[in-house]
């Protein structure tokens, strides 16, 4: 195979393609990117700053053309994929704005005798090549968290996008060029697996940013080359806490969309919410109500809300779980629609062992345990080894304060939904689902590696 063919997830008709770059061009690349690192060639921070703030320019000149195209190869509704698009400007002038801020400090020499008569200071350099793959979820926003910081901090990086969702991120390099950038600053490559495994890999790479799923991650991780530092994003099984007597009107909006956000396709988004008993089922059914009222369809379509899940053997491993946990959980959906779409689908307190109440779900499917005691759920919320971002709905603040303790999680929201974020957030896993902190600044931070310089005086 020397080319990518571009499914329409939605269609399941294909539209584009892009050439695979061969191995030998990696290579060439890597050699290219070590040498700029090594001759200190990196492009003077206004430079960078002035391709950024002329990248942003044009990205926001083409919002509407970005969320098309976010829409037609990765299946995110017109409406998220707007969204998508403004979060992506406004992440590459956040990495002009962290630029301002990411600078060294002074080491008070003077605190011991032996420190005395010198002077200490810290500089940030670059760490040098860069290696980012990326996911199909937010086939633009994902790439600006890659690419962005490694050119605002002088990394030169090389991008494997999603097999599944290259175009955005092809669109976003051709804007960082007719921005300014030299092209052997950043480059784009689809590549064959073996070919993207070994440029990972290699001892050359200083940096390794992955986004996409935890056996691939790791795997990758564990063939690291010594020295090479790195940061995994993964998934999780986000759970959600309701007490008592929460209002169902203050529950339920928020709980779809973190729900069912890009058809449940987000490493956040909500899967296991625990109820007190007495009201666990009425919220299902509240649920049910409003998941019945999405518009599951064609995601360059202004009216839908859900649209397909992003390749059809998806859809059947979300109906074999779904199945697989039982006739009598379903409270509403649990259909597969076509090949390419799945119900938004409502469970009433499937099997604790069932891969719904155990793995992430990662498609349309929310669901809803009863709880007897706050310490009861806060144990089952956490008794998964993956942890992301939670949340806690409650009117409470003694009982926010024990779950945001309690919570194994990396943040907690507090009457908000699980998949809530903004690209200024530090956002991380913990246990299986990461390592490091995403977030632009945060990401800016491990492409740049402190140096001091110590004066005698």
């Amino acid at each position: 195979m020397t080319t990518l063919d571009i499914i329409d997830p939605s269609t399941l008709e294909p539209f584009d393609s892009v050439p695979l770059v061969p191995g030998d061009t990696v290579d060439g690349w890597l050699d290219e990117m070590t040498r700029l690192h090594r001759a200190k060639a990196a492009l003077p921070a206004h430079e960078r700053i002035a391709i950024l703030d002329r990248a942003a320019a044009l990205m926001t000149d083409r919002r509407d053309d970005l969320a098309a195209l976010i829409a037609r190869e990765g299946g995110k509704p017109l409406v998220d994929a707007r969204v998508e698009a403004d979060r992506a400007i406004a992440g590459v002038r956040l990495a002009v704005h962290e630029l301002h801020a990411l600078a060294g400090r002074q080491i008070p020499m003077d605190l011991t005798a032996a420190g005395a008569g010198r002077m200490a200071f810290t500089a940030h350099e670059p760490i040098g090549p860069v290696v980012a793959v990326s996911a199909f979820n937010h086939p633009l926003n994902l790439v600006v968290h890659h690419v962005a910081p490694a050119v605002a901090t002088g990394c030169p990086v090389i991008l494997k996008p999603a097999d599944d969702t290259p175009l955005s991120a092809r669109a976003f390099i051709d804007i960082l060029y007719r921005a300014g950038l030299p092209p052997e600053w950043c480059r784009f490559a689809p590549t064959a697996i073996p070919v993207a495994e070994k440029m990972v890999t290699d001892p050359r790479t200083a940096f390794f940013s992955f986004i996409g799923s935890a056996k691939v991650g790791w795997m990758l991780r564990s063939k690291l080359a010594p020295g090479t530092r790195y940061a995994l994003e993964h998934g999780g099984a986000a759970p959600v806490i309701v007490d008592a007597g929460t209002a169902p009107e203050d529950i339920v909006a928020p709980l779809l969309k973190g729900g069912f956000y890009h058809s449940g396709q987000v490493c956040v988004s909500v899967q296991r919410v625990f109820a007190p008993r007495a009201e666990a089922r009425a919220l299902a059914d509240a649920l049910a109500a409003g998941a019945n009222a999405l518009t599951v369809g064609d995601a360059k379509t202004e009216a839908t809300d859900c649209g397909p899940l992003i390749r059809p053997r998806e859809v059947d491993r979300v109906a074999e779980w779904v199945a697989a946990a039982g006739d009598k959980a379903v409270v509403t959906g649990g259909k597969r629609i076509s090949e390419a779409f799945y119900t938004p689908t409502i469970l009433f307190d499937p099997p604790p062992e069932a891969d719904v109440s155990t793995k992430e779900i990662f498609g349309p499917v929310i669901c809803v345990y009863p709880y007897d005691d706050a310490d009861e759920a806060i144990a089952r919320a956490n008794a998964l080894p993956f942890a992301f971002q939670a949340a806690v709905f409650t009117q409470r603040l003694d009982f926010a304060a024990t779950a945001i303790a309690g919570l194994d999680a990396s943040a907690v929201m507090v009457n908000d939904h699980t998949a809530f974020r903004i690209d200024a957030m530090p956002f991380a896993g913990r246990k299986q689902s990461g390592y490091g902190t995403g977030g632009i600044g945060y990401t800016m931070r491990d492409m740049t590696e402190e140096k001091m310089a110590v004066i005698r005086l």
